[in-house]
């Protein structure tokens, strides 16, 4: 398995900056993105299918997570996805399509034609690798690769603010035959339980989304402002660069706006632009979204986690956190399988 490690020496020009330290990369680091390659599925015009990723398609790579982000690569062909209330998307071969809601889609040969539940056309593979699905008629052939991200981080606002289906065309800057290559080769050596392939197939994924997610932020309008658009400024992105490094430091916007060589007023005006709030308070929600993996992972005392959070009391924690998530960080730990 020495042999993974190098994927990530050898990615194309066109990937290599999604391994970049900007605010992006440290968002998604942030969210523990791990992930697979379930389904490998041939196509005949005319065909149609319904489909969501679910608990069962983790369940050869890990339990089922909070939130699923669903993918498409499209090795050749064409199809055209559509999801409840959206223009449908259409994709050609070396293009991958990514669903950040994993929400209910069709994919299908042409609009109009009644899916079929992809469940029931499954073929479980016999040696604990891909599965396989074939179905249509006897027109043009579609080949596809389907696979899934995980995040324990329920809400996480860069997630939230993309849209059902997001599209990046990897055959447009040579790199689809290589991602092709690389999904195949570490999904089989999942498939022989090779040490370390998951985790190298996991972040082959992970930065694919990074370069999906900075082709849609690249195209929004420069109108445009909320919380994505907030990426391309630079002295917001290089502020939130600076707090997913160092969640835990004692900020002050004094201290902050040093760090990035801005003014406190016209950094909380651009913040506000693009955030809808105050960096101090995007700081104690992302100190929350923290607080949540750590009461998920650990058995650390919900004291501990208050304290490193910045909250002086429990009482304090326990207002914010049930403002946040819904419930009491006691309850939400008991409903993730840890202990209270």
């Amino acid at each position: 398995m020495a042999v993974l490690p190098r994927f990530l020496a050898d990615l194309p020009a066109a990937t290599k900056g999604a391994l970049s330290m900007d605010a992006l990369t440290e968002m998604l680091r942030g969210l523990h993105l791990a992930g697979g390659v379930f389904l490998e599925a041939e196509f005949r015009a005319p065909w149609s299918i319904k489909a969501q990723v679910t608990g069962e398609d983790c369940r050869p790579f890990m339990p089922m997570p909070p939130h699923l982000i669903a993918y498409h690569y499209v090795i050749d062909g064409a199809l055209v996805l559509s999801v409840a209330g959206e223009s449908p998307v259409y994709a050609t071969g070396k293009q991958l399509l990514v669903l950040p809601h994993n929400d209910v889609h069709v994919l299908s040969s042409e609009l109009g034609l009644p899916p079929i539940e992809v469940d029931a056309l499954l073929e479980a593979s016999a040696d604990g690798g891909l599965g396989r699905l074939r179905c249509g008629g006897d027109g043009a052939a579609t080949h596809i690769l389907c696979g899934f991200l995980g995040s324990d981080i329920p809400g996480d606002p860069l997630i939230a603010g993309l849209p059902p289906v997001v599209k990046l065309d990897l055959g447009a800057h040579g790199a689809g035959a290589w991602v092709e290559s690389s999904i195949r080769y570490v999904a089989e050596e999942v498939a022989t339980g090779a040490a370390g392939a998951a985790a190298c197939l996991g972040r082959l994924a992970e930065l694919l989304f990074a370069e999906a997610i900075r082709g849609y932020v690249n195209s929004l309008p420069d109108a445009q402002s909320n919380w994505l658009t907030g990426l391309r400024d630079p002295y917001v992105a290089r502020a939130l660069a600076e707090l997913h490094q160092r969640p835990e430091h004692a900020w002050t916007l004094a201290e902050l706006t040093r760090a990035i060589g801005l003014s406190r007023s016209a950094l909380a005006e651009r913040f506000q632009r693009h955030m809808q709030m105050s960096p101090m308070r995007y700081l104690a929600l992302l100190r929350l979204r923290q607080a949540a993996e750590r009461l998920r992972r650990t058995e650390e005392p919900v004291s501990r986690i208050a304290y490193a959070s910045g909250y002086e009391s429990d009482a304090s924690f326990n207002r914010a956190f049930k403002r946040a998530f819904g419930v009491a960080p006691g309850a939400y730990r008991r409903g993730s399988g840890q202990a209270a």
